[in-house]
């Protein structure tokens, strides 16, 4: 219980280090590892990006209005990473939309224990912050419907 309450009191800044690590990730894959973004990589750098900035004022101004905002952006850019990640594992998947242009969206750059790439790494920091959000959204209203349930 105490995790919860830690976790509860601090989603904020938790949610940020998590979006923090994760376009730090995507800017060392790419800039210093040199591995090119494909198309549905872009996409989900359009849907983590801006949350690091976003719980950056969230936890500066420590306002949980911001949560409803910032929700749908992980929902959208986990699914986007989920369908990659499918794409990357399922062979006939990528022939449904395959990608025109650049790197194919299904090649994988890192493939760690035989299941971890990088569109995998997305949709764990896109679950993390969901998760995390999910569990700040209210702080107060949690602890009433805590002490209402003893």
């Amino acid at each position: 219980m105490k995790l919860l309450s830690f976790c509860r009191t601090y989603s904020l800044y938790l949610a940020w280090v998590v979006s923090l690590v994760a376009v730090s990730g995507s800017l060392f894959l790419s800039d210093y590892m040199g591995f090119e973004p494909c198309k549905l990589c872009w996409f989900q750098r359009i849907f983590m990006y801006p949350q690091a900035i976003l719980l950056a004022i969230a936890c500066y101004k420590n306002d949980r209005r911001q949560i409803p905002y910032l929700l749908p952006l992980s929902v959208i850019g986990g699914s986007i990473s989920l369908y990659h990640y499918a794409e990357q594992k399922i062979p006939g998947l990528a022939k449904l939309l395959p990608c025109t242009s650049g790197v194919p969206c299904n090649q994988d750059y890192i493939n760690w224990l035989g299941f971890i790439t990088i569109p995998f790494l997305a949709l764990i920091a896109f679950i993390l912050i969901i998760v995390l959000l999910w569990i700040g959204r209210s702080e107060s209203s949690m602890d009433v419907e805590v002490e209402e349930g003893d």
